[in-house]
């Protein structure tokens, strides 16, 4: 390789790299915006928030919420996303055909369990759903029909056909929304759990042994409805 060559191949590397440089930055800009707002968010609200103080708090520019969210509805719709466990792929995970109920139940308990192990982050994305329940901005009704809702229809497609029903009934909603909320329980009532019982959430391996328990708990369930849907059989003729 002649000098023109090496000036040439040294002069790519260093351009690559100040190009990895750049985007590495700007990925670690785009997540300080989204933790700083998503905490701001959930302390104070939509409305009284402003984006100049999300930049200042992020260490950026109002600018680079403009680049990489549009506007601060933009920022406030990309917080959610971030803490949403129903995403197209975690859902897909529990959906195959070929899983036996077990399995089904226990790659839905980690889509929604994994979120808990995101420490504070989960805590304050809880509490800025809260926020958005008590000062609703239409974006909770948004999050249902396009997560929760895609989330619950496969979770009761995948429990009738353990159980061979008919997916639109209603006892199969109500097993849906009833394993469902052993996970929410969890989520919703992390802040109670770690003041009576911290032990049962303290790290990964605790929330691992939780999640192992829920499917137990979750199959007992399916088993109450699989027997109650079988007719009781008639009792036999005494011979005469």
């Amino acid at each position: 390789m002649d000098n023109k060559d090496h000036f040439s191949a040294q002069h790519g590397a260093a351009e690559l790299d100040e190009h990895r440089g750049t985007r590495a930055d700007g990925a670690q800009s785009r997540q300080r915006l989204l933790i700083t707002a998503m905490r701001l968010f959930a302390a104070q609200g939509f409305a009284t928030t402003s984006t100049r103080e999300i930049a200042l708090a992020a260490g950026t520019n109002i600018a680079a919420i403009s680049y990489y969210f549009g506007d601060k509805a933009g920022l406030y719709r990309a917080t959610f996303r971030e803490m949403s466990p129903c995403t197209p792929d975690a859902v897909s995970n529990f959906t195959d055909p070929a899983l036996s109920l077990r399995a089904m139940l226990t790659q839905f308990y980690g889509m929604l369990l994994g979120q808990l192990k995101q420490g504070e982050d989960a805590r304050v994305g809880m509490r800025l759903w809260f926020r958005e329940m008590l000062e609703p901005t239409g974006l909770w009704r948004q999050e249902i029909d396009n997560d929760v809702r895609p989330a619950h229809n496969a979770l009761a497609l995948a429990l009738s056909r353990h159980l061979g029903l008919d997916p639109g009934r209603d006892n199969v909603a109500r097993l849906a929304y009833s394993i469902a909320g052993l996970a929410l329980h969890m989520m919703v009532s992390r802040e109670v759990i770690d003041v009576l019982s911290p032990q049962l959430m303290k790290d990964e391996a605790a929330i691992d042994i939780w999640l192992a328990r829920l499917v137990d708990y979750a199959e007992a369930l399916v088993n109450v409805e699989r027997a109650a849907a079988v007719p009781p059989s008639l009792p036999r003729k005494k011979k005469s």
